[in-house]
């Protein structure tokens, strides 16, 4: 029972991912996470006003499914499978977190300096990040898919646009992180 607690070899990941999308290939489905807001938003009836969200949306329930699983099983193995909650990061990364006032970095996932409930009630940082969620829907949706979509389904696919969007999305990553960020911080 012990190999429950240890982190598994990433080619067990990589074989269950490759398994799982074989079969969302063979039964005509693709992954990606961001259809689900689509999916959300026409169940709370937001197709009475926009023409986008109407549209049969129990074809996409099982993609509602791998969501929740996905957040129920995330937060299974940060609870009840994980003996270290700490980070294996380079001390270099530590340190330039460091300078940028987040002290907790390499010991938690998630650094409280940026995710505490508490920094939502600063208005710069709840403003990066009602702004950067907006960017990231908006680019979601330009771009016809999110990062799991083109990255994992779209290139498991040989799909060219694919490659285009997940070429878009580090570079606009790599921008991002070492251009604007340190302003934002």
């Amino acid at each position: 029972m012990e190999w429950i607690f240890n982190p598994w070899p990433w080619y067990v990941g990589g074989l269950l991912l490759a398994l799982i999308l074989f079969l969302l290939l063979f039964f005509g489905k693709s992954f990606g996470m961001s259809s689900n807001l689509r999916t959300l938003c026409t169940i709370c009836g937001a197709g009475k006003n926009t023409e986008f969200f109407k549209f049969d949306w129990k074809t996409q329930q099982w993609n509602l499914l791998v969501a929740a699983g996905a957040i129920i099983g995330g937060w299974i193995a940060a609870n009840f499978l994980s003996t270290d909650p700490s980070v294996l990061i380079h001390e270099d990364t530590i340190a330039k977190l460091n300078q940028l006032n987040i002290k907790s970095a390499g010991t938690a996932y998630l650094p409280e300096e940026l995710f505490g409930l508490d920094n939502f009630l600063k208005p710069k940082i709840f403003a990066s990040l009602a702004f950067g969620g907006l960017l990231v829907g908006f680019g979601a949706r330009y771009a016809g898919g999110c990062t799991s979509g083109h990255a994992i389904s779209g290139l498991s696919n040989l799909q060219l646009v694919s490659l285009y969007a997940v070429i878009g999305f580090f570079i606009g990553g790599l921008f991002m992180n070492h251009f604007l960020l340190p302003y934002i911080l």
